[in-house]
């Protein structure tokens, strides 16, 4: 039997996944406006891939249950699908750090963040649309966050692409 868990944890995993990955959006849109392609991609790559990517598993994996809380999908045991996504979420993050730390360059760089934004695209379309969580828990500005997260890392992978 699980003990009861709040979603406190998972919210400020969550608050703190959003100041990583806009960190690295920041700096990344502000080395692309000075001409500095390799910089950008090093910034989005680092925080908006891989520090997202790392916050994502400990979030979804490490603290499910408290996730699971905070989105409302509280089943009241263990949800391993939510555990693989927190995988799947460390796979990226990983394979962005190490693609950045061994310079892999700017077109492996741009893919994963594309492959990201796809990915981070179409789960919040998902969320978004979820009406019976969205008017039970009134999530949907939430939502939106991680949309327009998904729609500047996608911007900026068709701006560093060729």
């Amino acid at each position: 039997m699980m003990l009861p868990t709040h979603s406190r944890i998972a919210k400020v995993l969550m608050q703190v996944t959003w100041i990583v990955g806009g960190i690295g959006l920041f700096f990344g849109f502000n080395a692309l406006s000075l001409g500095q392609i390799a910089s950008a991609v090093q910034w989005v790559a680092l925080w908006s891939v891989g520090g997202v990517g790392l916050l994502s598993f400990v979030r979804h994996a490490v603290f499910h249950h408290s996730d699971a809380v905070r989105m409302g999908w509280d089943l009241g045991k263990r949800n391993d699908f939510q555990i693989e996504v927190g995988f799947a979420n460390l796979a990226w993050g990983v394979v962005a750090l190490v693609a950045s730390c061994l310079d892999w360059g700017t077109m492996t760089l741009g893919s994963l963040i594309l492959v990201f934004g796809i990915y981070m695209l179409q789960a919040a379309v998902l969320h978004l649309f979820d009406r019976e969580r969205n008017s039970q828990h009134l999530r949907a500005g939430r939502h939106l966050i991680n949309l327009a997260f998904a729609v500047f890392l996608l911007w900026f992978a068709f701006s560093v692409l060729p």
